[in-house]
C-alpha cells in the first residue's frame, strides 16, 4: 500500500495497524500500482521525456 508522499507499508499494518492513515504524512493509503511486464527492472525516468 502507498501514499500519495509514496511511503510504502504492507496492507496487513495498513489495515489493522496503522488504520489507513500514514504515519509519516497523515494521508490514506492506496494499492500500489503495477507496472507493465516488459518495463519491470528499468527505472520510470527511462521513458520519459524532458520538455
Amino acid at each position: 500500500m502507498i501514499c500519495s508522499y509514496e511511503c510504502t507499508y504492507c496492507k496487513d499494518c495498513v489495515e489493522n495497524i496503522l488504520q489507513n492513515v500514514c504515519p509519516n504524512c497523515g494521508g490514506g493509503f492506496e494499492k500500489r500500482p503495477t507496472r507493465p511486464k516488459k518495463t519491470i527492472g528499468k527505472t520510470p525516468h527511462e521513458h520519459c521525456k524532458n520538455h
